[in-house]
């Protein structure tokens, strides 16, 4: 990994949003990059990482904020105006020309001051401008392929070559017109696993050589973690976490991007106070302090963190059963369980299934976090007959509050219905995240009313299944709210 350069900013976005049609993919987003800085956009398909990454290149306009460029705002300034060059997924190459021509191309239209000052017969000083000559052109697209590896590949056609040395060749065009800023947009996608190891080697050997700002997009884990000197990770348009891979992997900021970075252990329990928790029913030292005494948490332990004891298992801090035990080459895979509650662990040690193992956890391995949401809130009106009036839809309540009442309506995580036929339910949502937190699922579910629901549940639901919400009366608790804005 490369040491953080320096702190000067070549690119700040300011409180950016963007729209489309009403829904909007990204919210109010304010990051500033270093010079010199390789800066990965890292989350899951439809985050809005690529939307920020079209509005830096002039692609796409900010529906609301500002972006800067040394200082200077770019938000309106047109794509061929901005240092800044973009290498795309799909190489966008030119069929009809040889490799040298491809990279050529943008070079042949360039302009630059001639040197000289010229006075007009009205005593205006300017610079004439003029085009490269050919010489020029030749030499830095030469330079280009030389940075590439293809010093012998210009007459070659670029149908003849592989989809690697194709994205070199984009690469390439992209830095022969010597952009201060090069975007990248996921563009190891389209390769094989091996050719896109070796493509992630050169693009930081590219990167540390050409001393320029990377901004690199995509949805690899360990892409991000192997090249970046700082990850910005994203979820539904809004940043969850910016850092870097070491303080991404090791102190993830929430739930998301703890599962979302490698492997986890997401676990729900209690902060008893500064420096112990409780969860599995067991209270544990850990480092953590400042929450609220008998705090609701979720808790992370990394596979890797937990330790196995065979043997005398009463060294432990406490003993748990194998139920599976796979080798993974460096390492084996192993998943144990206690009392209904399951922890996955890699280490070198081989277990049986059914063995009896002692576990051991240091305090500074179990990070705490705050819960995002510990019921799920939202607004309402009570109708006739005690049913209460969200989302173009009634239900049932024990409330006797009079129709027309603003209420807060709160459910418990563990009292919402899925069912997995939409039609069954009395509104529809869609799965968009499910964690498993040791011996249940957190599903979150997105209604068509844009409201998503937390829900603890045994069942596991997939990422984009539609399905049904029902609540029972009895589960449904109801508080006036004042005009004050206060509940009663």
């Amino acid at each position: 990994m490369q040491t953080k350069p320096t702190a000067e900013k070549i690119i700040e976005l300011k409180n950016i949003s963007k729209a489309y049609d009403g829904k909007t993919v990204v919210k109010d987003e304010s990051f500033s990059i270093a010079k010199g800085e390789f800066v990965t956009f890292l989350g899951p398909s439809g985050c809005g990482k690529t939307t920020t990454l079209r509005m830096i290149a002039g692609f796409e306009m900010p529906s609301a904020g500002r972006i800067f460029f040394n200082g200077e705002d770019i938000t309106e300034l047109p794509p061929h105006k901005r240092k800044v060059n973009t290498v795309f997924q799909k190489y966008a190459l030119f069929p009809h020309l040889n490799v040298f021509n491809n990279i050529a191309f943008g070079l042949k239209l360039k302009v630059i001051p001639d040197g000289d000052i010229v006075t007009d017969k009205k005593g205006n000083r300017y610079q004439p401008m003029r085009k490269l000559s050919k010489s020029e052109i030749a030499d830095k697209v030469n330079a280009a392929l030389k940075m590439v590896d293809l010093e012998d590949y210009g007459h070659r056609d670029v149908s003849s070559l592989s989809g690697g040395q194709q994205q070199r060749v984009a690469i390439a065009r992209a830095l022969v017109n010597e952009p201060e800023v090069l975007l990248l947009d996921e563009p190891l996608g389209a390769l094989d696993l091996k050719m896109r190891k070796d493509m992630q080697i050169e693009l930081m050997n590219m990167h540390k050589k050409l001393g320029i700002t990377f901004i690199y997009v995509t949805h690899d884990q360990e892409e991000a973690l192997t090249m970046s000197d700082t990850i910005i990770v994203m979820k539904d348009g809004v940043i969850q976490q910016i850092g870097t891979p070491q303080k991404i992997y090791d102190e993830p900021a929430n739930a998301f991007v703890a599962d979302f970075i490698g492997e986890s252990n997401i676990l729900s329990g209690v902060m008893k106070k500064d420096y112990k928790v409780n969860f599995f029913g067991l209270d544990f030292e850990c480092v953590d302090k400042g929450f609220k005494r008998n705090e609701p948490v979720d808790i992370i332990i990394r596979p890797e963190d937990i330790y196995i004891i065979k043997g005398d298992v009463s060294k432990g801090m406490f003993a748990a059963t194998v139920t599976s035990s796979v080798f993974k080459g460096d390492h084996y895979e192993i998943f144990a369980e206690y009392e209904g509650r399951e922890l996955q662990i890699f280490e070198n040690t081989e277990c049986a299934v059914g063995e009896e193992i002692g576990i051991y956890i240091k305090p500074f391995d179990i990070h705490i976090m705050h819960k995002a949401r510990i019921i799920n809130t939202l607004e309402g009106e009570m109708g006739e007959e005690g049913k209460v009036l969200f989302f173009e839809t009634e239900f049932a309540t024990d409330s006797t509050l009079p129709a027309g009442t603003r209420v807060k309506v709160s459910v418990p995580f563990d009292k919402v219905d899925v069912v997995d036929d939409e039609s069954d339910g009395a509104i529809g949502a869609e799965v968009v995240s499910s964690i498993y937190k040791g011996n249940y699922y957190q599903v979150i579910l997105r209604t068509d009313y844009d409201f998503d629901f937390f829900v603890d549940t045994t069942d596991e639901w997939l990422k984009g299944d539609r399905v049904g919400i029902n609540l029972a009366a009895a589960d449904i608790i109801v508080e006036e709210i004042t005009e004050s804005g206060e509940n009663e």
